[in-house]
């Protein structure tokens, strides 16, 4: 598929692998929508939709949206989704990249950051699949893709951090729901998640600073990976949980060493897996 004057939604795409998935896919010419909260600089996050989507026209975008989006609030889903529909003419591609990470024992996951991670990672992943639904059914070649784990029902991952377990098996189970519900409208669901730790800015302030960095691929691994996947026809790529790595094999990348941060280093794999 051409993804010349294909609209393509990113949640959390001021930063991180959402960005990464954007400039990619900007290569291509695709119109590009920025969603997520950042309007302003924070002291430990890089980059606003502001600044990322200047970075997107750079590499080549057709249009590029940058938009003021919180998934908690069903109201402002909607209206951000009309508003790209009005402006760029529809959407062909969502992708579920916006999550929130707490890797705590219940007892240490208050509950307010088990709410945070159910309804940014669970409910804000349903309802913006949901409010997008009218418009993918009308493009060539529809596309939800979430950045969620396969659904791996090994007792350790529930044991080591229950709460956002559920939440990242819940992003998985919207894609599988989706895939079975939406196989007749044409609209592939999938998800995508890396082999190993990624180099975000959820690895350097959450987990392992850069000790864990340094053992990380960057985020271009997953974009590259994101970009083969919603080039493929719809109707023939649906219900499945790839694995970075995995796509690209398919697709007879060879050199992954590209990809490391530091190559000197023993790469960590990522969680469930």
């Amino acid at each position: 598929m051409s993804f010349a004057n294909k609209t393509v939604l990113i949640t959390g795409g001021s930063r991180g692998i959402g960005k990464a998935i954007a400039l990619r896919l900007a290569k291509e010419h695709a119109n590009i929508v920025i969603a997520a909260k950042t309007v302003e600089p924070h002291p430990k996050l890089e980059g606003t939709i502001f600044s990322a989507a200047e970075e997107i026209k750079a590499q080549g975008a057709g249009k590029v949206l940058p938009v003021q989006l919180d998934i908690r609030d069903e109201k402002n889903i909607a209206e951000v989704v009309d508003k790209i529909a009005s402006e760029l003419g529809g959407i062909d591609v969502l992708v579920n990249n916006a999550s929130a990470i707490n890797l705590s024992s219940t007892l240490e996951t208050e509950p307010k950051r088990y709410d945070l991670m159910h309804d940014i990672n669970v409910r804000g992943t349903f309802l913006m699949s949901r409010a997008c639904i009218p418009y993918l059914k009308k493009a060539d070649n529809p596309h939800i893709l979430n950045l969620s784990p396969p659904l791996n029902m090994d007792p350790k991952w529930f044991g080591k951090h229950l709460a956002y377990t559920m939440s990242k098996y819940g992003m998985s189970m919207v894609a599988l729901g989706l895939a079975e519900e939406l196989r007749s409208d044409r609209i592939a669901a999938n998800a995508l998640w890396p082999k190993t730790t990624i180099a975000t800015a959820a690895v350097q302030n959450l987990l392992g600073g850069d000790f864990l960095i340094q053992r990380s691929r960057t985020p271009e691994i997953v974009a590259d990976a994101a970009y083969y996947i919603l080039k493929r026809p719809s109707t023939e790529c649906t219900g499945n949980f790839f694995i970075d790595e995995q796509v690209l094999s398919e697709e007879g990348v060879t050199d992954f060493e590209k990809y490391a941060v530091n190559r000197d280093q023993q790469l960590m794999p990522d969680l469930f897996l």
